[in-house]
């Protein structure tokens, strides 16, 4: 029997599940999957939400049934900040290169589509992401951003935050008018990078006055090492609704301790919730480190960690995927698996106002199967995943590790590396 049965976690959240979910989409099982608790259980999908999960075996599929024996199923990451607009240009300054990256509309639109892919394939179902507006380019990058958000629908959730560069004096002047230009577009997240404007105090008002008026939330760009400024915007931010966050902020992990526990406790306060990126810098950060996230944590402020630059000029080998994030954080901020684990899924998708997700009846099908059986392993090798978004697998990844047999290469496949079977099915392992 099944040993959960539907019920909604919360009529109030702000949940497009139900709505985008196909009518005549089958119910889907998910067989014989792992729980980070340890049970082998079944879990049955429909209408974009988890119907039903039982124990494995339990449920009968009304439609396809996928089987998940040895996979770890997770609720599925969020990243909250990257940069879809300068993604996958880093080739584009290489020696060989021949020459800038292309700033076409549609280039950037393509080239943020696929980012948003890769990040999709690595289990990423929602994405906030940084857009510069102003300068030269206008809103040309917003533009194809949100083209491709719309291509996007039904496979990711893509937000775009609109990123001026200047926002005070005459030359803001031009931007503030663009802001308020990208808002009247639709984009859902009022952004700005305070450290690079001459007068960081009145472009952190002007962003805020512009997200009270239209009631969304902020997304701020910086490296937090300037202790009165990040007390100024505390102050400044405190008690706005939605939310305000704040990331990178690698330069808190500069400050000394005194200053960095005196400012983690003026955000804690202030409500400000810390965008951490394990895996270095991104646009206009100058240090690669991250931020001091036990710190930020033991003062109550809500961390959540991203990925931030992949593959462009600021980090040519960045990867996008959560999972590396949440590694980092176990590795070397001496989190537990499922601390670092819930600080690019659960935590993640709070922070940027998504409903919560668990493995149990009632709550969003936004889920991340990943072959493993704990979450330490999964986190330390993690090659197949299976993504799944609004109720439907979206994304697939699989691994195939072959070895040469010492012995007889009777079985060897093309190379003379035999596939080394499993117990269960005779297929090849997947890591």
């Amino acid at each position: 029997m099944p040993d959960s049965q539907p019920r909604r976690p919360d009529d109030n959240a702000p949940d497009s599940a139900d709505a985008a979910a196909p009518a005549d989409t089958p119910a889907l099982v998910l067989g014989g999957a792992r729980l980070a608790d340890g049970r082998a259980v079944d879990v049955r999908l429909s209408g974009g939400r988890i119907e039903a999960v039982g124990t494995a075996g339990s449920l009968t599929a009304r439609g396809p049934r996928v089987d998940l024996r040895g996979y770890l199923l997770l609720p599925a990451p969020a990243e909250p900040h990257a940069h879809s607009d300068t993604a996958l240009t880093a080739d584009s300054v290489d020696p060989g290169s021949p020459g800038p990256a292309s700033r076409r509309t549609e280039d950037i639109q393509r080239r943020a589509t696929e980012a948003a892919l890769l990040q999709l394939g690595h289990g990423a179902t929602a994405l906030r992401t940084h857009v510069r507006v102003g300068d030269v380019q206008g809103l040309a990058p917003l533009e194809a951003v949100l083209r491709a958000r719309r291509a996007l629908h039904g496979l990711a959730d893509v937000v775009p935050v609109a990123v001026p560069r200047l926002l005070t004096g005459v030359a803001g002047a031009d931007s503030l008018a663009m802001l308020r230009d990208a808002m009247s577009m639709g984009t859902p997240v009022v952004g700005g990078c305070p450290d690079l404007d001459p007068d960081p105090t009145g472009y952190t008002e002007a962003v805020l006055e512009i997200a009270a008026e239209h009631g969304r939330p902020v997304d701020l760009h910086t490296d937090g090492d300037d202790p009165a400024r990040l007390a100024r915007l505390a102050a400044m931010a405190a008690g706005l609704r939605p939310g305000v966050a704040l990331g990178p902020c690698g330069g808190l992990a500069h400050l000394p301790l005194n200053a960095a526990t005196r400012a983690a406790d003026q955000l804690a306060a202030a409500g400000i919730t810390v965008f951490c990126l394990p895996q270095g810098g991104c646009a206009g950060a100058e240090r690669r480190t991250a931020a001091p996230v036990r710190l930020l944590r033991s003062a109550g402020v809500r961390v959540a960690a991203g990925s931030g630059a992949l593959r462009d000029t600021a980090n040519p080998v960045g990867r996008g995927d959560p999972l590396e994030a949440a590694y980092l954080l176990a590795s070397q901020t001496g989190l537990c698996a499922e601390q670092a684990y819930a600080l690019v899924s659960t935590t993640a998708r709070a922070a940027l106002g998504l409903p919560d997700v668990r493995v149990e009846a009632g709550f969003p099908a936004e889920l991340l199967a990943v072959r493993g059986e704990r979450l330490s392993a999964v986190l330390s090798l993690a090659y197949s995943r299976i993504v799944i978004h609004r109720g439907r697998i979206v994304a697939r990844t699989s691994a195939v590790r072959e070895y040469r047999d010492s012995g007889s290469d009777a079985t060897a496949g093309p190379g003379g590396l035999p596939r080394q079977g499993r117990s269960d099915s005779g297929a090849g392992p997947t890591d």
